[in-house]
């Protein structure tokens, strides 16, 4: 099943067509509204709007050995699962343009991941509980500003920027991702590819961990980090496929010197 949101409601999708229901799949139940749009015609917002914001960074090796020549003093293979926060303010949807900031100089960069959706509470639970607390499982761009990241003393604008965390396109329930490829495109054309399940620590490892001192509710989601860093620019379209979940496609644009989250377009 596949789930999305539309004009602040939930909806499943349904072969090429979007059916918006009341109620939500983490509540007490929904009901269909009897509306059927063109997939095609719908703007996909966020597929959900997480309590908390959770984020796994460097979790695939390759990605730690290439932040290491890099010269990341940082970068060294884990010890344990540990998980850092974004922001709920930089998440955008499906199709809708990532800015890069005017003033955003240096490396700017995609980074594929996976994510898992919360389906139930979880508090101290067992790797068990863990598989069975997840409800399904999108797609996250974890766009990056690398001279902001090593400057400020904090990620606040270099992983949380306004439009810095395109999710979606959807949540699709009944599938093992870790069995998974991840592809990065730009244009179209593949310029990376990874085995999703190459993690350090997997999805349940960070959630068993997590749950031993902060409870977990529904909705809540947590980003694997990537094994594929892509740069990023402007006037092209960058995509990340992730098979049996989906797509998530952003065009990147420029914002203006004026106002750097700004399109140039609305200036």
């Amino acid at each position: 099943m596949r789930w999305a949101r539309v004009g602040g409601r939930f909806a499943v999708i349904e072969d090429e067509h979007v059916l918006p229901v009341e109620g939500s799949p983490f509540g007490d139940g929904y009901r269909s509204t009897g509306e059927r749009l063109r997939l095609t015609d719908t703007e996909l917002q966020p597929p959900v709007l997480p309590p908390t914001f959770y984020a796994v960074g460097l979790n695939y090796a390759d990605h730690i050995v290439q932040a290491k020549q890099r010269g990341m003093a940082a970068a060294k293979l884990p010890a344990r699962p540990e998980v850092g926060y974004r922001a709920n303010s930089a998440l955008i949807g499906h199709g809708q343009p990532v800015v890069k900031p005017a003033d955003c100089t240096g490396r700017f960069e995609a980074e594929a991941e996976l994510v898992a959706v919360i389906g139930r509470p979880l508090r101290r639970c067992s790797r068990d509980e863990a598989r069975a607390g997840i409800f399904g499982w999108t797609i996250g761009n974890d766009v990056s500003a690398r001279d902001w990241q090593h400057s400020d003393r904090t990620l606040w604008r270099a992983k949380n920027s306004d439009t810095f965390k395109p999710m979606g396109p959807w949540i699709t329930t009944d599938v093992d991702p870790l069995q998974s490829e991840t592809t990065v495109s730009v244009d179209d054309e593949p310029v990376a590819r990874f085995k999703t399940g190459a993690m350090i620590f997997d999805p349940y490892d960070y959630l068993v961990e997590i749950s031993r001192y902060i409870t977990l509710v529904p909705g809540d989601v947590l980003w694997m980090g990537t094994d594929a860093v892509v740069p990023m620019e402007v006037g092209t379209t960058l995509s990340v496929a992730i098979s049996g979940v989906g797509t998530l496609s952003n065009p990147i644009v420029l914002g203006t010197a004026s106002n750097p989250i700004v399109l140039e377009e609305e200036s």
